[in-house]
């Protein structure tokens, strides 16, 4: 009885250890598909800020005609001629083959991998109001690639993508102000960017609003919130969304307390190797809480988690070793 009572005190205070989702990636291309199909390269006509009733399509410039015939190329995964392509309408000011020439240089397509040219071409587009060019920016500045790294500039071009509805910026922007890097430290700031994001579906911003609601930050605590939150991330396949889903299921925080739906989505991200997770469901099976209690699948679920270092993990190998 003893050890059962201590492996339940183990779950309960790893269900407190939540870490927020960090900073994304910049948007990349080219890697071994056609680039014409991926969202992040610009096909001629795009038009971020094109409002709701239909316009006429504008006449092509020739500048227009040469990004239209480098995208063909990217079709054919002919990434030397694109490039070509891309460069001499570029050079004519086209804000997309501006932005697409970075994403060249970015992942070394059709040229070699060049930082300083990439923020180069990126700074033009970005200047000329192209989100996805003022976010790639962003992250440039905060990591330090192919310009000084400075925080107050990656916020800066973070922000001016957001206000353009850019969901990534407007996750980033949110981890600025929750680091208070490049920004004052502003939780409620945070929120508001996290919510923006969150519904346009980014996952990592749900996962972080949820925690927000959760632990009122910034916003007033509110389970339910948290739980919705934590669902639609979970639903995504994010694992640590899905831990914390069932920490709340466990809990009965935001939802009626459900050990099935608990170990349902403990589950789920331990099948990603989420360590946290496996742990959890380890004890669920220790105790029989939401499943037939198996000591066996209990022992592989905590070996699972102590080989990544998890620490609970370990102490309860050895307790069970003990036993």
């Amino acid at each position: 009885m003893k050890r059962h009572t201590f492996l339940c005190t183990l779950l309960l205070t790893a269900s407190f250890s939540f870490a927020f989702q960090s900073s994304v990636e910049a948007k990349k291309c080219c890697s071994g598909v056609s680039a014409a199909k991926n969202v992040y390269v610009f096909s001629v006509g795009s038009n971020l800020n094109a409002d709701s009733k239909p316009a006429k399509k504008p006449k092509k410039t020739k500048a227009d005609k040469i990004f239209e015939l480098g995208m063909s190329y990217i079709e054919n995964q002919n990434y030397t001629e694109a490039v070509k392509c891309f460069m001499k309408a570029a050079e004519q000011g086209l804000a997309e083959a501006q932005y697409n020439l970075g994403v060249m240089y970015q992942n070394g397509c059709g040229v070699p991998q060049n930082y300083a040219e990439e923020a180069k071409w990126f700074m033009k587009a970005a200047e000329q109001g192209l989100a996805e060019a003022q976010y790639n920016l962003g992250v440039m500045y905060y990591n330090g690639n192919g310009v000084y790294q400075d925080y107050t500039e990656a916020a800066k071009w973070y922000r001016t993508a957001a206000e353009q509805g850019d969901a990534a910026a407007q996750f980033n922007l949110g981890n600025m102000y929750l680091n208070g890097e490049g920004v004052d430290k502003n939780y409620t700031e945070a929120a508001k960017c996290y919510s923006e994001a969150a519904g346009q579906g980014n996952a990592k911003a749900q996962y972080n609003l949820g925690m927000m609601y959760q632990n009122g930050y910034g916003i007033k605590q509110n389970h339910a919130e948290a739980a919705k939150w934590y669902r639609e991330a979970a639903e995504q396949g994010d694992a640590k969304a899905q831990f914390n889903f069932g920490n709340m299921y466990y809990n009965g925080e935001g939802v009626d307390k459900n050990y099935t739906e608990a170990v349902n989505w403990y589950r789920k991200s331990a099948e990603q190797e989420y360590a946290n997770a496996q742990y959890n469901l380890g004890v669920m099976y220790y105790n029989g809480n939401g499943v037939k209690r198996n000591y066996t699948e209990a022992t592989k679920l905590f070996r699972k988690a102590a080989e990544q270092g998890f620490v609970p993990a370990k102490e309860a190998l050895k307790m069970l070793k003990a036993k």
